[in-house]
């Protein structure tokens, strides 16, 4: 007989399985029925979207103009090298957000991307051809690196780089592959259950583990914006009739009670604002901003705000801030 549950199964295995340097696989298990593909599937779209990776966003090709360029003694067109470079993996060595890199090669050679090598970054993909020069070939040029996630199309980057330079396609996402499967498992003689297992493949820019640990980061962070759910539901919470109509009552003085100037009265009386409880609610720039506020009017409020309680140090509650805001929704409708 199937039992009454109050809350779902919580898992309690996970497992690591690091395959390769670049490959590894995560398992976790076992989830009520529904939850493992509830988790997983936006878990996969974080690894894939949110991963930070590495990717030039531009060069710089002494000789060459534009895209369509030759340059002397080079067999690829320019067109056929910025897609070789395009292909190319970087690492920032020192961690920072961009870089800009030069490179100098003459004479006959196979100009592959374990060339670009050097102090400032590390190739990681070092077997892919970039270039074939001839005996009497030259080839300089420079490269901006820079950090960042998903996709950003050349059209995009066009503000951020020289109006000398080449702007092109970024391929951040250091995610080649992530994956995942959902399978049965059996938890007391119950065979509903499921587990979900990862399968994750970078380029070596990142590991695999690190994608993945990355993405819960993410997912936590944009989650974190409902944690004031916690305290107060806005949406569903009754303003109380008793205590918190009394708790409210210092808030819902109206401005023309405050004994302020005509001309501070009538900024704020012009930008809609009828109660000492909007004025707590902004911040002090918003006060600044109100249209036809003057210096001393400002002045005249915030000595105003801190005669009745309400000055710089005064710490309103996220309770309070959701009952006086619903509060006074109520009252200007």
């Amino acid at each position: 007989m199937r039992k009454i549950k109050v809350a779902p199964f919580m898992p309690t295995e996970v497992e690591v399985n690091e395959i390769s340097e670049n490959r590894a696989q995560i398992t976790a298990y076992p989830f009520e029925s529904g939850y493992a593909v509830t988790l997983a599937h936006p878990l996969r779209r974080l690894i894939l979207g949110s991963s930070i990776g590495y990717a030039p966003i531009s060069v710089k090709i002494e000789g060459a103009a534009h895209e369509f360029d030759n340059i002397r003694g080079m067999h690829e067109d320019v067109a056929v090298f910025i897609i070789n470079l395009k292909n190319i993996r970087f690492k920032i060595k020192d961690e920072s957000d961009r870089v800009e890199v030069s490179y100098s090669f003459a004479g006959h050679k196979e100009v592959t991307a374990q060339d670009l090598n050097n102090d400032l970054v590390e190739v990681v993909n070092g077997d892919l051809p970039l270039a074939t020069l001839n005996e009497d070939a030259e080839l300089n040029f420079t490269v901006v690196i820079s950090k960042g996630i998903g996709y950003v199309p050349s059209e995009n980057l066009r503000d951020e780089v020289a109006n000398d330079a080449i702007a092109l396609d970024a391929f951040f996402t250091p995610v080649r592959k992530a994956n995942y499967a959902i399978e049965p498992v059996l938890v007391e003689d119950n065979p509903s259950f499921e587990k979900i297992i990862f399968d994750i493949v970078t380029d070596a820019q990142i590991g695999p583990v690190e994608a993945f640990t990355n993405a819960l980061e993410v997912m936590n962070k944009q989650l974190s914006i409902f944690n004031g759910v916690l305290d107060v539901d806005i949406s569903t919470a009754p303003i109380k009739k008793s205590s918190d109509e009394s708790e409210l009552k210092p808030f819902l003085q109206t401005v023309d009670s405050l004994g302020l100037s005509a001309r501070s009265f009538n900024s704020l009386d012009r930008a809609g604002i009828k109660y000492l409880g909007e004025l707590v609610l902004m911040s002090e720039n918003e006060i600044k901003n109100i249209k036809n506020l003057g210096k001393k009017s400002l002045d005249e409020i915030n000595e105003c705000l801190v005669e009745h309680g309400f000055g710089e140090d005064y710490d309103l509650s996220d309770v309070t801030r959701a009952h006086l805001v619903k509060k006074l929704e109520q009252l200007k409708q």
